[in-house]
């Protein structure tokens, strides 16, 4: 089980030397450019210790071999039933998402997941689109407006952060009026997934998980009493049929409502924001892809290589294994680095150049028996958006530079991005 590289990782490195680069990562400068920190991390190795047990994985092909396979979990209560430290697994808002699929190892992901299906299949996309496209032409028309008010608009609060709560609304039945609250609670909510979050940030995440249960609940129970042409209707009675009672029913589709749903929001949001800058901000390339609409989809591939919104994700071997030349014993955690992984040199050459011609490698959207059930529909959504934007603004470009939430190194959260036309 050892991964392909020309250096193996290394379990001579300090589990200290990891420390100020974690730092850098949560810096305002680290968050606005974590590339130097990737770079400094493949110099320690493929697999570098964590400073509390573990290890960071950062090799592209070692990263791949965890997310794949299939001796590798997540980290559910089992798992955390045998660590030393059960209070840090002990509040509401990370049991909470416990519960959810990115957390579910079989049986029990595999009942959730074939539930979903294959909800963003080609054929299912295509219908999609033309909602998409109408979407993305309201919000634009939005942007416009506000740009030709004020000079300038923040593209994530009108456009970025919009069109996937719409998308995902459609699909799943969520009223339009409740789509604010719903992105507020999702961005306080996302604390508890952090590595080591503060007492202050799960407190932050427990009033939000408390808010998401009621929404959630309450959609659920209206929802069944008034059916509609939607996902969650058909999840209604999928669910309603395979389970001997109401309540264990109501549990799993709260659970796979709110992650589907909130899942699909800032991910999304970030993708969206940075295809639309790093597109534009070399005025040669905005005029090119213009030109060559045929590769607004590698360019999107491209930006999720560039800065996955998922930074780091964490797993767990089932049994003794080996990577990368380290031994890895059972139950050990390793926390899966996108971003290093994608700029990993060996497997794409010259990383820190953003070329939407590359065709190289990423895994923004995970890998085996967890990947993104809804990367369809985030390709489509950027894509989308990236070919209106192009047509209707060929000299849109950012004011300032993209601003990042600097309280974060799990998720990536694009908060604003202030343009003009």
């Amino acid at each position: 089980m050892n991964a392909v590289g020309h250096h193996s990782g290394t379990s001579t490195v300090s589990r200290r030397a990891i420390i100020p680069l974690l730092r850098r990562l949560r810096s305002a400068e680290g968050t606005a450019n974590p590339r130097p920190v990737w770079a400094a991390l493949h110099e320690l190795g493929d697999i570098v210790p964590a400073p509390w047990g573990g290890y960071f994985v950062v090799g592209f092909d070692a990263c791949d071999e965890v997310l794949r396979g299939r001796k590798w979990q997540s980290t559910d209560f089992a798992w955390q039933q045998r660590q030393g430290n059960p209070e840090r697994w002990s509040d509401l808002a990370t049991r909470e998402m416990t519960r959810t699929l990115p957390r579910l190892n079989a049986p029990a992901h595999t009942c959730q997941r074939r539930a979903v299906g294959t909800p963003f299949d080609r054929a299912s996309l295509e219908a999609l689109r033309p909602m998409i496209a109408a979407l993305v032409s309201s919000l634009l028309d939005a942007l416009e407006a506000e740009i030709k008010a004020e000079g300038h608009a923040d593209f994530m609060r009108i456009v970025g952060e919009q069109l996937p709560a719409l998308s995902v609304g459609e699909w799943i039945g969520i009223d339009r009026a409740d789509h604010a609250h719903l992105l507020d609670f999702t961005h306080r909510q996302v604390y508890a997934q952090e590595l080591l979050p503060t007492r202050s940030q799960l407190a932050i995440s427990e009033q939000a998980t408390l808010e998401m249960r009621e929404f959630f609940t309450t959609l659920i129970r209206e929802r069944r009493a008034r059916p509609g042409d939607d996902a969650l209707t058909r999840w209604i009675a999928h669910f309603d049929a395979l389970c001997e009672d109401r309540a264990t029913a109501d549990r799993t589709l709260y659970d796979l409502t709110m992650f589907v749903t909130i899942a699909s929001l800032e991910t999304s949001a970030v993708l969206l924001g940075n295809t639309v800058h790093l597109a534009t901000s070399d005025p040669a390339r905005a005029a090119w892809l213009a030109a060559h609409p045929e590769h607004i989809a590698s360019t999107v591939e491209e930006t999720l290589r560039w800065d996955a919104p998922i930074s780091i994700n964490s797993r767990v071997a089932s049994e003794d294994l080996v990577l990368a030349g380290v031994p890895i014993p059972r139950d050990t955690t390793v926390h899966v680095m996108y971003g290093a992984a994608a700029h990993d040199p060996r497997r794409n050459p010259e990383p820190d150049t953003f070329d939407p011609l590359r065709r190289g490698g990423h895994l923004a959207f995970g890998g085996g028996l967890h990947y993104c059930l809804g990367a369809g529909l985030a390709r489509l959504e950027a894509q989308e958006l990236l070919g209106q934007v192009l047509k209707r603004f060929p000299t849109l470009r950012a004011v300032t530079p993209p601003v990042f939430d600097d309280t974060r190194l799990v998720f990536r959260r694009l908060v604003s991005l202030d343009v003009q036309i």
